[in-house]
C-alpha cells in the first residue's frame, strides 16, 4: 500500500467535510450538495477516512450524524405534513377561482 504524505497546513477533503458538518450541524445530503460530490463519498470520507486522519473531529462528526439519524423520522413526518398542507391549499385556491 502506498502511503500518501499529508501536509498539516492543508486540511484533507474529509477534514473539510467533517468541519462543515460539525459547524453547520447538517446532514450528509446537505454537505454533499454544498461541495458538489456524492452522498456516498461524503459518508465514506467522514466515517472511514476521517477516523484515521483526525479521530477527534471524527467523534464530533459522529455525534452530529447520530443526532441526524435519531431525528430523521421527525423530519420525514414534517415533510409529509407540509406536502399535504400545500396540496390542500392549492385545492382550496382552485375551488375559489372562477
Amino acid at each position: 500500500m502506498i502511503m500518501q504524505k499529508i501536509d498539516p497546513l492543508y486540511p484533507t477533503r474529509c477534514e473539510l467535510l467533517g468541519n462543515y458538518i460539525v459547524e453547520n450541524k447538517c446532514t450528509v445530503r446537505v454537505a454533499s450538495a454544498h461541495f458538489g460530490i456524492s452522498k456516498s463519498t461524503v459518508h465514506k470520507d467522514v466515517t472511514a477516512d476521517l477516523r484515521g486522519i483526525n479521530p477527534k473531529l471524527y467523534l464530533e462528526v459522529y455525534k452530529v450524524l447520530q443526532q441526524n439519524k435519531d431525528e430523521r423520522h421527525l423530519r420525514g413526518g414534517e415533510a409529509t405534513r407540509k406536502k399535504y398542507k400545500k396540496i390542500l391549499k392549492n385545492k382550496i385556491e382552485s375551488d375559489v377561482d372562477p
